[in-house]
């Protein structure tokens, strides 16, 4: 079963810092992500999430290729290549994969401008050595899907390093 862990950092550098840290971790096996993305909150009151994978382009990438090969059997392969990328990156645009994004921006309209919060779907995980691991980096826990043992653990861990 997954679980789904939002902490807030004080800077995006930070939260992208401990999102680049967990997708080591991942090469390492000791985690498996279903989604990472960190929201900000602009001046503006705006928010913007910073999605690890980009539906859109992915979509715009197999609908030209999709197009090119249709477009080759009706001997106009650019039309086809063209109207494929299109319908791709509309489809991809309107594709919502991992966690749901009107979550996140409800979650996230309670930051304060500048923070960041990161979202991670953790699939699964060797909690210890991954807790170890992004501890040093601080941040406060917004929510978890974890037990209230486990939810427990990673507020302490954190605490520990905020206070430092």
């Amino acid at each position: 079963m997954s679980s789904l862990i939002a902490i807030v950092y004080p800077t995006e550098s930070k939260a992208e810092e401990v999102r680049r840290r967990l997708i080591e971790l991942q090469k390492e096996y000791l985690i498996t992500l279903g989604d990472a993305v960190i929201a900000t909150k602009t001046d503006a009151g705006k928010i913007k999430l910073n999605q690890l994978v980009s539906t859109t382009a992915a979509g715009a990438v197999s609908g030209s290729f999709w197009g090119l090969l249709i477009g080759v059997l009706f001997l106009n392969p650019l039309i086809g290549a063209v109207v494929g990328a299109a319908s791709g990156a509309i489809g991809g645009a309107l594709t919502d994969v991992g966690i749901n994004d009107a979550f996140m921006k409800d979650l996230a309209s309670n930051l304060q401008p500048g923070n960041a919060a990161l979202f991670v779907l953790v699939q699964e995980m060797t909690a210890d050595k991954v807790l170890k691991e992004i501890s040093g980096f601080g941040g406060v826990v917004l929510k978890t899907s974890l037990d209230e043992t486990k939810e427990q653990v990673l507020r302490d861990a954190l605490q520990k390093a905020s206070a430092t």
